[in-house]
């Protein structure tokens, strides 16, 4: 053998595995874009992750980045957070040369984890070359709007429901079984104990990496609980381990998956999706129909949609008349991604199946359609501008176009959409009470089941009759006039307080008296309510038998003019003379002792008139006002409410001039602060009556 033989053999089996190398990494591309292409992206994200770490960034650099924007893609349909990680190896790879759509799926991707200034920007890249994208469009509006959005209260309470829910397992897509709503069926990859106690561990699925998932349902009991969850009646048999691994076997086998079901609204009909692989072949995901006879679910048929068998169709959701059939598929016709449509009954036979028309559909993904009672549509969305990952829209029709579809979209708001995936949504009947399904909060993304209510908006008008020194006044009577027809009376309770159930969008007048005290009105409305309200209204009466003093009237020092601070206190009286149309009164003034009494005199007339003259401005008939000025001459005579606060003033104490003059310097100003006055008194009742 010549010497340099075993240096030309060592070449020529390096180049040889070079060459090999290469070709098996190529296989391999093939065989995990076959995999993706069937929807097993777990499986796939394996293959590209080994063909990844065997790549040079110099010599395969496009080759490389096609990979990791794979394996990303894979990671974003199972949102596993590493997507993001993904994308920017491929990004690394200039792989946005190839295809700018990566820029779009990043931005989903960070706009999904939270990460919403970053996710703009990708989003701002991918809008440089289409402008008019909708899904970037509405993710970059989203992601400017989210801190305003946040701040949106919500009436719907929301917290999680325990009793469906297990550790490291996915439970969603709860559903009622018809409109009874005491039993929920739910999807979940929970463990099934066998008859030895241990459990039954099941082949991963190629598409989520996770266990397998089934259909549980559960009942509520007779103390209303829910009741022992347990596998769906009748489409689960007993099976072998060997069994519960097999892909080859016939409906029961352990790789076949049932999930996100709906029923008819007597509950004896379901439908939900069903996908198994055949020998080792994802047929994609199919809708079956199974009749519930003696308690249990009976043998499952095929529900067919499509001509062609390999379309792939699932989230089944019945209208309430169980004549229109809507459901998820990435088929022909859509818009793109996964599109809801619907199919109408003909006998025994689904027919004119299409893409739902109008602006609910999107090149992203619409899934999880739920038709209300009410015939509203609910469903889950990544392409309508949301918090990121799927958010729960409701999508109402308008029925004022007949030519065409329009639906309005509304986001279903904080209480239900955040960071991650939120869908499934159910409603128990004709309410607007029941539960969705999100994995928020959850860091390995697990799916949780969640419960909602709605609050009973109540309208409530409350508070206190009182007099004009805040006592209550026991004998009070309110009376309420609304503009639907409402005329009722209400006696204040005998602490002064009263509260009255008010209705939505009506306009209402209430007015309390009592025996001995002027009336006061109160006029108001419940319009355009979005919310509960409670309504504060005090009312404090004046009596007809004494003076009232009015607060807060205010003269420039030695002048007469009112000051601007006096108009509040002045409109009041307007309101009262205005509440109580058949009155007259005087309205006096007051000075204290200091200063002569001829100019004292001259001084409270004319602040007595300056009131009057305001009145008669604002409406006020100069016949029912008699302006008096008094001077110093009727010093204010001490009263209980005048005790308490200051207690140095015996009770019927006149503030004359012999008593504050007997008292020290600081008292006497307290003294002639509560002389200086504006009061009013009734003077008759029964104005213009007779």
């Amino acid at each position: 053998m010549n010497s340099r033989d075993p240096y030309i053999y060592v070449c020529t089996m390096i180049v040889l595995f070079v060459g090999l190398s290469s070709c098996s990494i190529n296989q391999r591309i093939k065989r995990a874009d076959k995999k993706f292409a069937i929807g097993e992206y777990f499986s796939a994200a394996d293959i590209y992750k080994q063909c990844y770490s065997q790549l040079s960034a110099k010599k395969d650099r496009n080759l490389k980045g096609y990979v990791a924007y794979k394996q990303g893609e894979c990671y974003r349909q199972i949102n596993n957070p590493r997507a993001a990680n993904c994308y920017q190896n491929a990004l690394r790879c200039k792989y946005h040369l190839q295809d700018s759509t990566i820029f779009l799926h990043a931005g989903q991707v960070l706009q999904y984890q939270g990460k919403y200034k970053d996710a703009s920007k990708s989003y701002d890249l991918y809008l440089e070359s289409h402008p008019d994208n909708y899904v970037a469009r509405a993710g970059k509006y989203a992601c400017q709007k989210i801190d305003e959005w946040k701040r949106e209260g919500s009436r719907y309470k929301v917290s999680e429901a325990h009793e469906f829910n297990q550790k490291r397992t996915s439970n969603f897509a709860p559903m009622f079984i018809g409109n009874q709503s005491d039993a929920l069926m739910f999807t979940s990859n929970r463990q099934e104990k066998s008859k030895g106690g241990s459990k039954k561990m099941k082949r991963p699925s190629n598409v989520t990496g996770q266990q397998l998932f089934q259909l549980y349902q559960t009942r509520k009991n007779a103390a209303g609980e829910w009741d022992e969850i347990v596998l769906a009646d009748g489409l689960y048999g007993e099976q072998s381990e060997e069994q519960a691994n097999d892909s080859t076997g016939g409906k029961q086998a352990g790789t076949a998956e049932m999930g996100v079901c709906c029923f008819s609204h007597d509950g004896r009909t379901m439908y939900f999706t069903y996908s198994k692989p055949i020998n080792g072949k994802d047929l994609g995901a199919k809708i079956y129909k199974s009749e519930r006879a003696s308690g249990e679910w009976g043998e499952a048929q095929e529900v067919k949609l499509f001509a062609d068998s390999s379309i792939t169709v699932g989230h089944p959701a019945l209208n309430v008349t169980g004549d229109t059939l809507y459901f998820v598929s990435d088929a022909p016709g859509g818009k793109g991604g996964k599109d809801i449509w619907y199919a109408e009954l003909d006998g025994d036979e689904w027919v004119n199946t299409q893409p739902l028309e109008g602006v609910i559909n999107t090149e992203a993904d619409e899934m999880y359609p739920y038709v209300h009672e009410d015939g509203t549509l609910y469903f889950s969305s990544n392409g309508h501008p949301g918090y990121g990952g799927l958010d729960i829209f409701k999508a109402e029709r308008d029925t004022t176009f007949k030519d065409s579809v329009v639906w309005a979209l509304f986001n279903m708001g904080p209480a239900f959409n955040g960071i991650g995936d939120d869908f499934g949504i159910t409603f128990a009947g004709n309410s607007q009470d029941g539960f969705f399904s999100s994995n928020k909060g959850d860091k390995k993304g697990f799916d949780k089941i969640y419960r909602f209510t709605l609050p009973e908006m109540e309208f409530i008008a409350e508070g206190t009759v009182n007099d004009e020194q805040g006592n209550p006044i026991t004998d009070a009577r309110l009376r309420i006039v609304g503009s639907d027809g409402t005329n009722s009376k209400v006696n204040a309770r005998r602490d002064g307080t009263y509260k009255i159930k008010l209705k939505r969008d009506v306009k209402y007048v209430m007015l309390a008296s009592a025996r001995g005290y002027l009336n006061a009105k109160e006029q108001w409305n419940t319009y355009d309510l979005k919310d509960s309200k409670t309504y504060t209204m005090d009312f404090a009466l004046s009596p007809i038998s004494r003076p009232v003093k009015m607060e807060n009237i205010f003269y420039e020092f030695g002048r007469w003019e009112l000051t601007k601070a006096s108009e509040e206190e002045m409109l009041k009286l307007v309101k009262l003379l205005n509440d109580n149309p058949n009155i007259t009164i005087e309205l006096s003034a007051h000075t204290d002792l200091k200063g002569n009494e001829e100019f004292n005199q001259e001084l409270s007339q004319k602040r007595a008139q300056s009131c009057c003259d305001f009145l008669v401005a604002h409406g006020i008939e100069k016949e029912r006002l008699t302006p008096v000025g008094y001077g110093k001459n009727k010093p204010v005579i001490c009263d209980k409410a005048l005790n308490k606060q200051y207690p140095f003033i015996p009770m019927e104490q006149a503030l004359d001039e012999t008593f504050v003059l007997s008292l020290p310097a600081d008292k006497q100003e307290i003294c002639n602060q509560i002389n200086r006055r504006t009061e009013f008194k009734v003077v008759k009742t029964t104005y213009k009556l007779y």
